[in-house]
């Protein structure tokens, strides 16, 4: 029997196929699952180059973009192919400031991976497709995070509700003054 809030569950939590892209971006974290997902993609060969996001927080001792390359470091990845990012305090500025870092460094991405919170990855997409050039290809790579939120279970303690409600919440106030903006621009109608 279905659950009443499947439609959240299939909304919020989703991962796409991914294909070799020119970079894999995380969104500002301290939860060390995503940069272990963006390593291992990597190594895979996916892409060249990963670019953590992140600036100070009280979450880790420096930057999450330092606590993040940390991690990629100790899982092998060579401290040349982790571009720097180190400022942004949200998403919209993780993809914004991201994108700056690539042009900075001549990548115009074409296709990028997207290693993020899997109850964030709605939110994460949605920012950076806003962001990032309408012909840029998104492919989405979400890892549970170290507070064990899932598809599956989400809705079964009140500390994983509070973490999905509040990522459903947030993409109605990120995007409630764009849609506006975005319906009426030429580039969607």
């Amino acid at each position: 029997m279905p659950f009443p809030f499947d439609c959240i569950s299939d909304f919020m939590f989703f991962e796409t196929e991914l294909a070799q892209s020119d970079v894999i971006l995380i969104p500002g974290s301290s939860h060390p699952q995503l940069m272990e997902r963006a390593a291992m993609l990597y190594h895979q060969g996916i892409a060249p180059c990963i670019l953590p996001s992140g600036g100070a927080t009280p979450h880790v001792e420096t930057t999450e973009w330092e606590y993040l390359r940390n991690v990629g470091l100790s899982l092998g990845v060579p401290s040349e192919s982790i571009l720097k990012e180190d400022q942004a305090t949200n998403t919209f500025e993780n993809a914004r400031l991201s994108l700056e870092v690539l042009q900075q460094q001549g990548i115009h991405p074409k296709r990028v991976v997207l290693a993020c919170k899997n109850y964030h990855a709605r939110r994460a997409l949605l920012t950076y497709q806003f962001v990032f050039p309408k012909e840029t290809v998104f492919y989405v790579s979400p890892v549970i995070d170290k507070t064990g939120t899932s598809k599956d279970n989400w809705f079964k303690e009140e500390e994983k509700i509070k973490f999905v409600m509040n990522e459903l919440e947030k993409v109605g106030k990120y995007f409630r003054s764009a849609i506006h903006e975005l319906g009426s621009n030429s580039l969607f109608g």
